[in-house]
């Protein structure tokens, strides 16, 4: 059975990201700024995701997603094939560090409508959290707590009679 939570950290807004994603898969799936928007498209659809970190030399340097190459490629009328990811990608990244919490990541999402933050290591990307890792993350910790409200409650209930 799972123990009561006892220390600030073990409330989810104070939980780190690094503690979030100690449980996720660490494949950090990535594309180059001179790679075509296509390759980019397949490589979203092989790996099942919608966001990947553009990378030039293991420094992040712009961000692309499905919804960047549907507006500013399919929707312009280009061809996929013939755009590289360089010419579609958000330069101005926002992004987190490990350091940060449950809280903060939320907060930063919300400020800038944005649903996946590049996960910052030493100056270097180590993942991608995207809204709905957080949202996994607090469906978890409040099954977690109705399950102790429950054991409580049975606790009391039996104690008593």
């Amino acid at each position: 059975m799972d123990q009561p939570i006892r220390q600030p950290e073990e409330i989810l807004a104070y939980r780190s990201l690094q503690s979030i994603l100690a449980s996720k898969p660490r494949a950090l799936w990535k594309i180059s700024a001179s790679d075509t928007v296509l390759k980019a498209l397949q490589l979203m659809a092989d790996k099942d995701i919608g966001f990947l970190p553009v990378m030039q030399q293991d420094r992040l340097a712009g961000v692309v997603s499905e919804r960047d190459c549907a507006r500013k490629v399919v929707l312009a009328g280009n061809s996929p094939e013939a755009i590289t990811v360089g010419e579609i990608m958000v330069r101005d990244v926002i992004t987190a560090d490990l350091a940060l919490t449950f809280a903060d990541c939320l907060k930063l999402m919300h400020r800038h409508g944005i649903r996946h933050l590049p996960v910052i290591d030493k100056g270097r990307p180590v993942a991608v959290i995207s809204i709905r890792d957080l949202l996994s993350e607090a469906v978890a910790h409040h099954a977690r707590i109705i399950a102790e409200l429950e054991r409580e409650r049975l606790t009391i209930f039996t104690s008593t009679a």
